[in-house]
């Protein structure tokens, strides 16, 4: 759950004006980072946040659980986002298919065989952000938004599953793809920057994967979010132990989960002062109107 939010029905608990104002100013930020990484433009963005939180001004007082402001919040953000005039940015919406976002065999030797490709120098070159934006950008919005929510929001599965209307078993198939559609995007441009050649080869139809590789791979996101139960997470240990291009694979995605978690996305300071201040006005409105129905 969002600190920010908890933090934003705190405040309004409080009532006086300097808190509601932090407490606006809280969740405008939140609103702003989850709209600007989806709909990828600053002020499709900025005209969420202003539609979201106009709209969530009449039910604000009324909202005594983080998590349900945190529900309703996002649904209604995500919503705006889909219906967005520029939707036409986002990638197609299509499945994506967890054969072709492993490694083949190809690029296991590349890992295995280019020294300078390592767990270390990935976590390094990884902290681009304007190219994981990109990669993020280019994913089907169905398995976007769910990677947004979960790992650059800070949302559990079952808010996830909650707010997109999906089963959490649907969540983790949808964030695992999401990562290693991510992660293959941004291991190109690593590959490509490195001089070592690999022999190129027709690919069989498992991908050209050791068997034991492609087995592990569908585990990793359950297994990295300790959601792996305790057999499978020492047999897929074992594995990893006697297999170096398997340890430099999982160490990119972890150092790709890590990276979305510590992005930020920064509210425009000139709009976002103005709407707080008609928030602010609407939000005392409200509340008068409730004391005197009370």
């Amino acid at each position: 759950m969002r600190a920010e939010i908890e933090k934003a029905v705190q405040l309004l608990r409080r009532g006086d004006g300097n808190s509601v104002e932090q407490a606006l100013a809280s969740l405008q930020s939140t609103v702003f980072s989850f709209s600007m990484r989806v709909c990828g433009h600053r002020e499709d963005a900025e005209d969420t946040m202003q539609e979201v939180l106009l709209k969530s001004v009449p039910y604000l007082p009324r909202f005594n659980s983080p998590k349900a402001l945190v529900v309703w919040l996002y649904k209604v953000a995500k919503n705006r986002c889909l219906m967005n005039r520029r939707k036409s940015k986002f990638a197609p919406a299509r499945e994506l298919s967890l054969d072709e976002l492993m490694p083949d065999r190809n690029e296991l030797e590349q890992l295995a065989g280019d020294g300078r490709i390592n767990p270390e120098s990935f976590a390094i070159r990884s902290e681009q952000a304007a190219r994981l934006r990109e990669a993020v950008h280019r994913l089907p919005p169905q398995y976007r938004i769910v990677l947004v929510l979960r790992d650059m929001e800070g949302l559990t599965d079952d808010e996830v599953a909650e707010i997109t209307g999906v089963r959490e078993g649907t969540v983790r198939v949808r964030l695992h793809r999401a990562r290693l559609f991510v992660r293959k995007e941004l291991m190109r441009t690593l590959i490509a920057g490195s001089n070592k050649k690999v022999r190129t080869q027709k690919r069989p139809s498992d991908g050209g994967r050791p068997a034991r590789c492609k087995a592990m791979f569908a585990e990793l996101s359950d297994y990295l979010d300790e959601q792996l139960d305790d057999s499978l997470c020492e047999e897929l240990e074992r594995h990893m132990n006697g297999c170096g291009p398997c340890q430099v694979f999982v160490a990119s995605l972890e150092a790709i989960i890590e990276h979305c978690r510590n992005t930020a996305e920064d509210c425009s300071p000139p709009k976002a002062a103005r709407l707080r201040q008609e928030l602010m006005q609407k939000y005392q409105q409200v509340k008068a109107l409730l004391r005197q129905n009370s």
